[in-house]
């Protein structure tokens, strides 16, 4: 279990992972030390996956979002793998959820206009092994953006 310290130090390293442990210790009530010590331990326990920088794909060119609803074939363990495997190897799959509901599977796309989601739809999305049926939307407007997790107080 992690205390009220260590959610402040999640919560800081999550708004900005490039503080210095100083910065973040201030913040927690702690010394330095300590909280390097419990950042080390959050990581050894795997409450910290990694750290990363957040790019802005629309800056990028990637103006364009999809959620994709992907049915498949049947939900035997081995077309499930077979599916699971095919979609981390593709970089046009930013990500990939196993669902309850109408579809097997939501992926998340981005491109830069409908010409390349269209190749990533026919190339990419179609040849999945065991896809039945695939269903497209398009984010015409993203009123809030996954910025980390909230808050936890338990």
């Amino acid at each position: 279990m992690i205390d009220t310290i260590d959610r402040k130090i999640l919560s800081e390293l999550q708004s900005d992972c490039r503080q210095s442990i100083a910065e973040i210790s201030e913040k927690a009530g702690l010394s330095p030390s300590a909280c390097h010590r419990r950042i080390g331990i959050l990581e050894a326990k795997g409450f910290i996956e990694r750290y990363a920088a957040r790019l802005n794909g629309e800056k990028l060119g990637y103006t364009m979002t999809f959620y994709v609803e992907v049915t498949l074939e049947g939900q035997s363990e081995n077309i499930l793998s077979a599916f699971e495997k095919a979609a981390i190897s593709r970089p046009e799959v930013l990500e990939c959820h196993l669902m309850t509901g109408d579809a097997d599977y939501l992926i998340k796309v981005a491109a830069p206009n409908t010409e390349d989601y269209e190749r990533i739809y026919r190339r990419t999305i179609a040849s999945l092994p065991h896809v039945n049926r695939i269903k497209s939307s398009l984010v015409m407007k993203t009123v809030k953006r996954w910025y980390g997790y909230p808050p936890h107080t338990a």
